[in-house]
């Protein structure tokens, strides 16, 4: 599954630039900041499933921080869209005659950060629900054995 998925990417010549692009638009220091919870929560998901044999305080620990960072990573998206739509209300105030297509683009870009940040929030919870899941599971195999 994960190698169609890199063979998909790496196929489409123009996902990494599309994504730098996108993340240009989004503002570089919010979206790297997005960018970097996502790889900590990813770490973070891989060192919980390896603990998933563990006793359920050092499991549930991992998965807490898990849900933490999935957290920061939404809030860091949506507070950075409240700056945007802030400053695009601002940049607008100042015009006499706004063009929708420029009003409209002022929004896409406020919209990128919450929706990166939202994304990188829902891979966190949905993975804490299948590790969860997994270790209930191995932990009712245990106890009928």
């Amino acid at each position: 599954m994960l190698s169609l998925l890199l063979l998909f990417f790496f196929q489409q010549s123009g996902f990494f630039s599309t994504f730098f692009k996108r993340m240009e638009e989004g503002g570089m220091l919010p979206m790297t900041l997005i960018l970097i919870s996502f790889f900590i929560m990813i770490f973070l998901i891989f060192k919980a499933s390896v603990k998933l044999r563990s006793n359920f305080l050092v499991f549930n620990k991992a998965i807490s921080l898990v849900n933490q960072i999935a957290l920061v990573a939404l809030v860091i998206g949506l507070f950075t869209q409240l700056i945007g739509l802030i400053q695009v209300f601002d940049s607008f105030e100042s015009l006499e005659n706004v063009q929708p297509a420029l009003f409209a683009s002022g929004i896409k870009v406020a919209l990128l950060a919450p929706l990166f940040g939202g994304l990188v929030f829902l891979i966190g919870r949905i993975s804490t629900f299948v590790l969860t899941w997994i270790h209930n599971d191995s932990e009712q195999l245990v106890g009928t054995e």
